[in-house]
């Protein structure tokens, strides 16, 4: 009777740790690339001047969210190098439609937006990704961004680090001013783009006074300060960003 017991009991456990293993791979296993395609890739048709001086440009960001199981694949598109985001084609945009049509978990209309950096230097796939066509407003996928469910998805958190896949050099010229945000552990994370999204009439000199309108977490400190001589902010492969309530985002200083 006891050796029954004691097989019946393995065998239970045996049930389980395969139900587990089927969940687990449901979950997080599967292959992610084949949402590499799910958005058309277009023939580029829409130019802009190169504007040396990006320091307040405007921009917009399409960013589609597919899903597999608990994990997610996310791209990153914006209107850098083909337009400034015409507003008339913007507010026609329909992100719940947009999803279905590319069947993704969820579209983040992310704009206006405006730099607050001096210039942009991208390479690999940031620099030369695929254009696409969203409603009339060309944008180049600039970024890929995997996640989970658990984790959320760029933007979706605010204060919380997400991983952007991207090569990109910023940099901040002498003499212009600079937003930080410090953690409670000293990490740093400096100003890259202020949004329009959440107060339509904010502004880039509203910025040196932003830190009293935040609702920063304890610990948390918001500063802005004069550079005394250019600065360079790299993401080689992966940027750690982060977004406050206010939707400005913020990328790591680890250089």
């Amino acid at each position: 009777m006891k050796n029954i017991l004691t097989k019946k009991v393995l065998i239970g456990l045996v049930i389980i740790v395969l139900i587990a293993a089927g969940v687990l791979l449901y979950l997080f296993g599967g292959n992610m690339n084949e949402f590499a395609n799910r958005i058309p890739e277009v023939k580029k048709s829409q130019y802009m001047d190169d504007v040396k001086d990006k320091r307040d440009l405007r921009y917009g960001e399409i960013i589609p969210v597919f899903c597999k199981g608990a994990k997610l694949y996310v791209e990153v598109y914006n209107t850098m190098g083909s337009n400034e985001l015409p507003q008339e084609l913007w507010d026609k945009l329909d992100a719940d439609e947009m999803a279905k049509t590319y069947g993704a978990k969820k579209v983040i209309l992310n704009g206006p937006r405006y730099w607050v950096l001096n210039e942009i230097v991208g390479a690999g796939q940031t620099a030369e990704g695929k254009v696409a066509d969203f409603g009339g407003i060309e944008m180049t996928q600039r970024a890929v961004l995997h996640s989970n469910i658990f984790s959320g998805t760029v933007g979706g958190k605010t204060y919380k680090e997400n991983v952007v896949n991207r090569s990109t050099t910023y940099e901040y010229w002498k003499g212009n001013m600079v937003y930080e945000l410090t953690a409670p552990d000293g990490s740093v994370y400096r100003m890259q783009s202020y949004s329009q999204q959440i107060d339509p009439t904010l502004t880039i000199d509203d910025l040196e006074t932003l830190g009293s309108r935040l609702k920063l977490p304890e610990g948390w400190k918001y500063s802005a300060r004069i550079l005394k001589e250019d600065s360079i902010l790299k993401a080689n492969g992966k940027a750690f960003v982060i977004n406050d309530d206010l939707g400005s985002s913020y990328q790591k200083i680890n250089n």
